[in-house]
């Protein structure tokens, strides 16, 4: 029997995305409080990004954090398809140090130069989504890659546009100290329901390290389990 989540369960989207940043805040001044800097992966999609326009104002100072992503498409940061083009019209960090995805150099090149760059670094809090079939950052289904080791790697067959991404693999993510999954809507209630009943190559995100996860979620999101 795996171990049980921490789960938030909030009224609404809103709600989740007032959660999500205050958990965050607080976990990124204190690990600065701390070490002196934070470390913060942050996730792509459309749940996301309500999250990162209330957490800018929260920090007066963004100073000593990095910003790190744990998944990008092979597209320049500017693209409309872009994870960082999200976080750049969302997020609102004066002073925070941002660590792009070279999407541009391919995945292969791009996923070789961000494990360089990224290498042993813990993420104090990792920003998670999940999709309807399960999937987090861009680790898919059954996917061979939900094997890789190492830090980042290429992918050539997404089976959501477009096929050519970066990702974060297993291992390093399931290092963080906190991980936030922030999920909310109907769509994703199967998703939620198959999380919690355990690891499932079938569903990407309930690999995640379960000791170190908390699920935020609403309503609808849960529609489908008990929560």
């Amino acid at each position: 029997m795996s171990d049980p989540i921490v789960v938030s369960r909030e009224p609404d989207a809103e709600a989740v995305a007032q959660r999500a940043a205050e958990v965050t805040a607080d976990a990124v001044a204190a690990a600065r409080t701390l070490h002196g800097v934070a470390h913060l992966c942050l996730t792509g999609g459309t749940t996301p990004r309500r999250c990162y326009e209330l957490l800018g104002p929260l920090l007066h100072d963004w100073s000593d954090v990095h910003l790190w992503y744990g998944d990008e498409r092979c597209v320049p940061p500017d693209h409309p398809d872009a994870n960082a083009l999200m976080v750049h019209q969302s997020l609102v960090a004066p002073g925070a140090t941002e660590h792009l995805m070279p999407g541009e150099l391919g995945p292969d090149e791009g996923a070789a130069a961000y494990a360089a760059e990224l290498g042993d670094t813990v993420f104090d809090v990792l920003h998670l989504g999940v999709g309807p079939d399960g999937h987090c950052v861009s680790l898919f289904p059954n996917h061979p890659l939900l094997d890789a080791t190492g830090v980042a790697v290429g992918v050539h067959d997404s089976p959501k546009p477009p096929p050519q991404r970066i990702t974060l693999t297993l291992p390093k993510l399931n290092s963080s100290k906190r991980i936030l999954m922030i999920i909310t809507g109907d769509e994703k209630a199967d998703a939620v329901t198959r999380i919690l009943e355990g690891p499932d190559r079938d569903t990407p995100s309930s690999l995640i390290d379960r000791g170190r996860l908390e699920l935020i979620v609403d309503e609808a999101a849960l529609s489908g389990g008990d929560g």
